[in-house]
């Protein structure tokens, strides 16, 4: 039998329930719209996703963000309320690596890409986003190194999701959301 994804009514049910801020609800809302717009048009280029779980999955990834370990915060009630396969994402989208083969995307690799272009509730893309989690690290040089070699691998990925979907992301995602 097929897991039932939650719909974006029920997702924003549960963010209220569980007592997630208001300007966090939006954030999730912003990387699910990206999330579900890039996988869409992929799908408009034959490749599959779960496009329910795409959704479920952004709109909660981050439910327990205030939440010391929120992504084990968050995973833990996904699984509670019988959402499997979103617990795998929420507990993964902190630390996942993306590759730059856009032929092996899942589900959690289009739900991260997603996070790593959303600023708040804003598209931003991904060097403003980058640029941002290095500020809020504050010369922290680990930190640094890490984050401009996931920037190297993500910008790879994307520039081959482009070349597939035929338009920037940027352009794709701007017809939706004002960028910055």
């Amino acid at each position: 039998m097929a897991q039932r994804h939650p719909g974006r009514e029920e997702c924003l049910k549960m963010l209220d329930k569980y007592g997630t801020p208001p300007h966090v609800a939006r954030h999730c809302a912003a990387v699910a719209d990206t999330a579900v717009k890039i996988a869409g048009a992929l799908a408009d280029n034959g490749f599959v996703f779960n496009l329910p779980l795409i959704q479920s999955a952004g709109l909660l990834h981050d439910i327990a963000r205030v939440r010391k370990k929120h992504w084990k915060a968050g995973a833990d009630y996904a699984q509670s309320c019988g959402f499997i396969k979103e617990a795998r994402i929420i507990r993964r989208h902190m630390t996942h690596p993306l590759g730059p083969d856009p032929l092996n995307l899942k589900e959690l690799d289009i739900v991260c890409l997603s996070d790593r272009l959303i600023l708040e509730d804003k598209y931003v893309g991904l060097e403003t986003r980058m640029d941002y989690v290095i500020r809020k690290a504050h010369g922290n040089k680990i930190v640094r190194k890490k984050i401009d070699k996931a920037r190297v691998k993500n910008r790879r990925l994307i520039n081959n999701i482009e070349s597939i979907i035929g338009i920037s992301i940027d352009d794709l995602i701007g017809k939706t959301f004002n960028k910055g």
